[in-house]
């Protein structure tokens, strides 16, 4: 799954462009998917809906058009992502995060100071007569220009698990994030993507650093040793939860 951040401040054209790449995206047969951060609750204007919500911690509102899906408390951005089965992720706002690239929506020059952390793969903005046309790799309301950032989409986005193991060589995921942006590595430089150990939850990966994935692996493996049938290979396992 490829992630990537549209960041930006108020105005600056995050949800145009968004909205944008996600059509051009879905059009060259991508299944694309938006997380969207906003600032306030959402307000359902006092609906049946919004009375189960005040009780419960999950609800879900389902109408001949459309199913909508709520959560009670705060989730953070990696246990949403994993609600989605898709090819991209586009995430608008979130711009303290620090695992995937972004591309930064400006308004003028200073915010570069502001926003710039290291992972951003372009910029784009409004590009007028009144905006200098230097400011921004790209202008949001051409289409060729959203064709050009649709592709960077597909080539450079990603996301890594976040787990701050330091296997990589790198204190957290920001550093090996930023090297990859700047192009001097790549996934395959994160061992926790694609770990010996393996573990599943309902069909979702489970990420593990390397030294829980070492405690899950020299535990499965020590209680199956002493069986006459046990053979060097690949091992499954699948435990059905009542």
């Amino acid at each position: 799954m490829r992630v990537i951040g549209i960041t930006g401040y108020k105005k600056s054209g995050k949800t145009t462009l968004t909205l944008k790449l996600s059509d051009e995206l879905t059009k060259k047969g991508y299944k694309v998917a938006v997380i969207k951060h906003i600032n306030q609750d959402l307000d359902l204007d006092n609906s049946d809906t919004s009375k189960y919500k005040e009780v419960l911690t999950k609800v879900a509102a389902i109408t001949p058009k459309e199913s909508i899906f709520f959560l009670k408390n705060k989730k953070n951005l990696e246990e949403i992502i994993k609600y989605f089965d898709v090819d991209i992720i586009l995430i608008e706002g979130f711009k303290r995060e620090k695992t995937f690239p972004k591309i930064v929506c400006l308004r003028e020059e200073s915010e570069k100071a502001e926003l710039f952390d290291g992972l951003q793969l372009c910029t784009a903005g409004f590009v007028s007569k009144e905006l200098n046309s230097k400011l921004c790799d790209f202008n949001i309301v051409n289409d060729e220009d959203i064709k050009k950032i649709a592709e960077i989409v597909i080539s450079k986005s990603f996301r890594l698990p976040n787990l701050n193991c330091g296997e990589c060589g790198y204190q957290d995921c920001y550093g090996l994030a930023q090297e990859i942006v700047k192009g001097n590595k790549t996934l395959d430089d994160c061992p926790s993507l694609e770990p010996s150990t393996l573990v599943k939850v309902d069909g979702k990966v489970v990420p593990m650093n390397s030294f829980i994935a070492r405690i899950v692996k020299n535990t499965i493996t020590g209680l199956l040793s002493p069986l006459k049938a046990f053979t060097k290979g690949d091992i499954e396992i699948k435990i059905k939860q009542k």
